[in-house]
């Protein structure tokens, strides 16, 4: 079995210190972590962290709640480098599957992370 290790985090410096350490495959941040890092920008403090991580895989989460207004988020995050993921909630705030904005990204190519997966059933509707 290959285990892959990723730092979850937003913190500047923790980013920089782990992006050097061979172990860590890559980054996955939420606007929570970013956040509490002191993040008062989305986007400038996640070009800030590109910066320092430039090849690793490095995940941004979208924070809309309609599938629409994900699709314009995640456009928008996946034009930031070509180690970015968006990371794709399986259901929004209201439990509502995320399965359309994850299916029209999945079509265009746009590399996701799909976080907070809990169920089989929610396994197998990603899938489809």
């Amino acid at each position: 079995m290959k285990t892959e290790i990723y730092c979850d985090s937003a913190d500047f410096e923790v980013i920089k210190k782990m992006n050097k350490n061979k172990l860590v495959k890559g980054f996955t941040t939420n606007p929570s972590l970013m956040r509490l890092s002191g993040a008062k920008d989305y986007k400038k403090y996640s070009l800030k962290l590109l910066k320092v991580c430039k090849t690793k895989p490095i995940s941004f989460e979208v924070f809309a709640d309609t599938s629409k207004d994900m699709l314009e988020q995640a456009n928008t995050i996946n034009s930031w480098g070509k180690n970015v993921y968006v990371k794709i909630p399986v259901v929004n705030s209201k439990g509502i599957f995320s399965g359309h904005a994850i299916r029209e990204l999945s079509e265009k190519g746009v590399k996701l992370n799909i976080t907070a997966v809990y169920t089989v059933d929610q396994v197998k509707k990603i899938i489809k």
